[in-house]
């Protein structure tokens, strides 16, 4: 257990600020409004330690850089925005997804993503 810093404060604050995703440079960003020095490797630092701590999760999306979010969350599924490229979450899951499963194949887990436009974008 790492212990409590300005600089944890403002990432996890950074991250729960935005009840999405974030990127490492997400984090960062949004971070630095509390903590203006704060560096990048501090960032990677303590987000492996937070991860490791069970504060945040790692959200791993095909061909991408990890993002974090909060842990706890119920079982939920992710929206990647292909214009802006933010990462929001999906409440809830896709019903007859058992069904996609082949015969005799035993299914232990699943990730969904979406991929389009977010709101902000499309009403530009």
């Amino acid at each position: 257990m790492e212990r409590s810093t300005r600089q944890r404060a403002a990432i996890v604050s950074a991250i729960e600020r935005e009840r999405r995703p974030l990127s490492p440079s997400e984090i960062l960003a949004g971070a630095q409004t509390e903590v203006p020095g704060l560096g990048t490797a501090t960032v990677y630092r303590t987000l492996k330690a937070l991860v490791a701590d069970g504060v945040i999760v790692s959200v791993e999306l095909p061909g991408e850089s990890p993002r974090y979010e909060p842990a706890g969350a119920k079982h939920h599924h992710h929206f990647r925005c292909r214009e802006c490229d933010r990462v929001f979450e999906v409440p809830g899951c896709a019903k007859g997804i058992r069904a996609l499963v082949p015969r005799g194949f035993e299914l232990d887990g699943h990730e969904l993503v979406l991929y389009g436009r977010c709101r902000g974008c499309a009403a530009a």
